[in-house]
C-alpha cells in the first residue's frame, strides 16, 4: 500500500471545503467554489505548507478524487460530501438498478430498525456506491463493514431524485427504508 505524502494536508482541505472553510479563513462561493490563492494563503496561515504545485498534485493523486479545479486552475471545490448549505451543480441522473451504502456493522440496528431508512445526517446528502467493493471501503472507515443494497432502479421509478457527483457517488437526499434491499428483501 503505498504512502500518501499529502494525506494530512488533503484532510485539511476537505475540511475547509466541506465543513469549515473558517478553518482557513475563506470563504466559499454559493457553489462551493473557494479562490485559489486565498485557500492557499489561508492555509499557510495556519501554520502548514502549501503550494499551488502542491495542490495541485493532491487533486489528481486524491484516491478518492474529492476536489475538482475550474478550467483555468484559479478555483477549487470539494466535489460532494459538503456539511454546509453549496450547490456544487450535481446533474440528474438515472442510477443503475442498485446501488450500495457502505457503514459499520454497529451502525445496522439503528439504520434497520429506524423507519425513515438512510438519512444524510450531517451531510447534505445520503452517498451511495456503484459497486459493492466500494461501499466496503467506506464501511472499513467506520470500523466492521456492513454493506447495504439499495433498490435504487424502483427509488427512481417512484420518483426519487438521484445525482452522481464528479468523482463517481451517487447522491440522493434519503433512502427510505422499503427501498433497503439485503436484510429485508432482496433487489
Amino acid at each position: 500500500m503505498a504512502i500518501d505524502p499529502y494525506k494530512k494536508i488533503s484532510k485539511f482541505i476537505s475540511l475547509v471545503l466541506r465543513h469549515n472553510p473558517g478553518a482557513a479563513r475563506i470563504k466559499l462561493d454559493d457553489h462551493g467554489w473557494a479562490d485559489v490563492e486565498e485557500l492557499i494563503r489561508g492555509v499557510k496561515e495556519t501554520g502548514r505548507t502549501l503550494d499551488l504545485q502542491t495542490l495541485k498534485e493532491i487533486v489528481r493523486t486524491n484516491d478518492k478524487k474529492r476536489f475538482s479545479f475550474n478550467e483555468d486552475c484559479t478555483k477549487i471545490r470539494a466535489n460532494q460530501g459538503h456539511s454546509i448549505s453549496v450547490d456544487v451543480e450535481l446533474k440528474t441522473a438515472i442510477p443503475p438498478n442498485v446501488l450500495y451504502h457502505g457503514t459499520a456493522t454497529r451502525f445496522l440496528g439503528s439504520i434497520l430498525n429506524r423507519r425513515e431508512g438512510l438519512k444524510p445526517g450531517s451531510r447534505l446528502y445520503v452517498h451511495l456506491s456503484g459497486d459493492y467493493d466500494t461501499a466496503v471501503k467506506v464501511g472499513q472507515r467506520h470500523g466492521i463493514p456492513a454493506v447495504l443494497q439499495v433498490d435504487a432502479k424502483r427509488m427512481a421509478e417512484d420518483g426519487y431524485t438521484f445525482y452522481l457527483s464528479a468523482n463517481g457517488v451517487w447522491l440522493t437526499k434519503e433512502v427510505p427504508s422499503e427501498y433497503i434491499c439485503n436484510f429485508q428483501r432482496n433487489c
